[in-house]
């Protein structure tokens, strides 16, 4: 067995239900997803990866589309290249784990939204934790290797990474889309030194279909494969600092009741029909992510807060913006049941 088998054979082990390998120093052009759709990617296939990744995330941040995320301004050749990360970087394994369930959330008058990644506990942690096991395995298999591992915290552009190594391609929403486990697969990757043999690149299942783009409440998708955060309801509800006023009362009427984050332009996509539920008891839902009642989280205090969404990725938003969003939420259901709000 290869090296690289026999790393892809401890991921799996370890719980990952997707594992894939990306060549850092080879030059290619991405298979699924292009530059901006108003510039022609270049005539020829030698463009290093890394580039083609600085040119479409250049050109992202000066549209603006970051918002306030301005953590993604910062050093955006870092951020596009793995090698200015970790030096000496040769190869990326990029994994996924499956985080659909087949619950339904309570969509009842007077309950609120979570985004389904968030229903359980928080993916970074679980993640994290087997990411490190998956290094030591690693470093007993190639002793004097150096890995650095991320999920989601990391400068990475993950998603363009794992579209590399095979594990989905990037879909006109701009998240991943595994032909396997649709759009519910959570990323991490590790970088390492090691020159392993890369997988085949996923290609582009999308075809004609703009069922996202549809989807989408607000319109943030503002042309196939580009998304402004700013018009984001998961940006809006997760990211976004503020009080009520940094959220237009436009933006508002079309946040429904969506308290953290937003699935609606993943719930559509065909691909989601081939989704099996995951084996993995760290997704399961609560009773309080599954139905969240508005009237019972306006009324949170900041203790309880803290203990019922203890190990939760809800507590990003932390208790001030999710005391804002369940506002936001009621002011919509006393809208649409021409009352006050609840």
């Amino acid at each position: 067995m290869s090296l690289a088998k026999a790393i892809k054979a401890e991921a799996l082990a370890l719980g990952f239900d997707a594992v894939g390998i990306s060549r850092i120093a080879e030059s290619h052009q991405p298979s699924a997803f292009s530059l901006q759709s108003d510039v022609s990617l270049p005539p020829y296939p030698n463009i290093p990866f890394p580039q083609l990744l600085l040119g479409r995330l250049s050109e992202w941040l000066q549209r603006g589309y970051q918002g306030t995320m301005a953590w993604m301004t910062r050093d955006p050749s870092r951020r596009s290249d793995p090698r200015l990360v970790l030096p000496g970087c040769k190869s990326m394994l990029s994994v996924g784990m499956n985080y659909y369930t087949d619950n339904r959330a309570d969509e009842r008058p007077g309950m609120g939204r979570i985004a389904r990644y968030a229903w359980g506990k928080d993916y970074h942690e679980v993640m994290s934790q087997r990411l490190a096991q998956l290094e030591a395995k690693i470093a007993a298999l190639a002793p004097g290797v150096t890995t650095r591992s991320y999920v989601d915290t990391g400068p990475i552009m993950e998603k363009a990474w794992a579209q590399q190594a095979g594990l989905g391609w990037i879909g006109k929403h701009s998240n991943l889309v595994s032909a396997e486990s649709g759009s519910w697969l959570l990323l991490g990757e590790i970088l390492t030194t090691l020159d392993l043999e890369p997988d085949e690149p996923a290609t582009d299942l999308c075809g004609s279909c703009t069922l996202c783009i549809q989807a989408c409440p607000t319109g943030a998708i503002v042309e196939p494969y580009v998304v402004d955060a700013r018009l984001c309801i998961s940006y809006l509800t997760i990211e976004l600092r503020g009080t009520r006023e940094v959220i237009s009362d436009e933006l508002a009427a079309q946040m429904g009741n969506r308290i953290f984050g937003c699935d609606d332009c993943l719930d559509v996509c065909p691909f989601n029909l081939r989704s099996d539920a995951t084996s993995e008891p760290a997704f399961a839902p609560t009773p309080v992510t599954l139905a969240p009642s508005l009237q019972t989280l306006a009324q949170i205090s900041e203790e309880s807060f803290a203990t019922t969404f203890k190990g939760s990725p809800i507590k990003r938003a932390k208790r001030s913006g999710l005391l804002r969003n369940v506002g936001i939420a009621q002011e919509n259901h006393a809208r649409q049941a021409g009352g006050r709000p609840s």
